[in-house]
């Protein structure tokens, strides 16, 4: 019968027997440069986002009454404030996942990893179920596919379609970035099953925490704008 020695070494996790590129100094270097592009690439998301905010202000002072009066009328603010919170508890979870990480709580991260999933999941059926497809339905459509179809007592104004083609663009491609931080999420949680992250080793989770917060932020700033405008 085989014995082991004592003294045979334990096999390590990933994160632990993570070793950085060979071409970088130390392992900090490696991390230090990784969030370095990460913020840069995120400079340029907000440069993309800041055309529609541009837009967005430049059409509320051309168009104040009836930007006040198409908000009020096709968004509802209740719908909004849900999805604000629910994107609030993602950003949570996701620092507590990182937080998890550095100290070794594997079954914490991945828990917390899968309540950031569900808030995503959650964001963007609501959105769709209960805003994209009834304005649909009611035609309700950006730019020259706008065609009303009344209902109540409101009257469509004249700039309404300019008001629903701000909307319908900034939402879209921030549920577009929404969906995509799912597909980078899963990933990450692939990886995490592997044990790929600890205390020595999580850049990559931290990096993708970064691009969730981003997409958390901007959102925060379009639910006041067109919500509550």
């Amino acid at each position: 019968m085989t014995t082991i020695p004592d003294n045979t070494p334990a096999k390590l996790d990933p994160h632990e027997a993570y070793v950085h590129g060979h071409h970088w100094r130390t392992a900090d270097d490696e991390a230090s440069a990784a969030k370095l592009g990460m913020w840069l690439f995120l400079a340029t998301e907000v440069l993309m986002f800041s055309g529609f905010f541009c837009a967005y202000a430049a059409f509320r002072m051309m168009y104040e009454g009836n930007w006040v009066a198409a908000s009020d009328h096709y968004l509802d603010w209740r719908i909004g404030g849900f999805n604000t919170i629910v994107l609030l508890l993602s950003s949570f979870t996701v620092v507590m996942a990182i937080r998890c990480a550095q100290q070794n709580r594997q079954g914490l991260l991945m828990f917390n990893l899968w309540i950031t999933q569900l808030c995503a999941a959650t964001f963007l059926i609501l959105k769709v179920w209960l805003e994209y497809l009834p304005k649909l339905r009611l035609g309700e459509k950006p730019g020259a596919l706008f065609h009303y179809v009344p209902h109540g007592d409101y009257i469509a104004g004249a700039h309404d379609h300019i008001f629903l083609s701000v909307y319908w663009i900034a939402t879209a491609t921030h549920g577009f970035h929404v969906l995509v931080g799912m597909f980078v999420f899963a990933w990450i949680m692939l990886r995490a099953r592997k044990r790929h992250f600890g205390p020595n080793h999580y850049t990559a989770l931290e990096n993708v925490g970064l691009y969730w917060h981003l997409v958390d932020v901007i959102w925060i700033f379009l639910f006041p704008l067109l919500y509550l405008a």
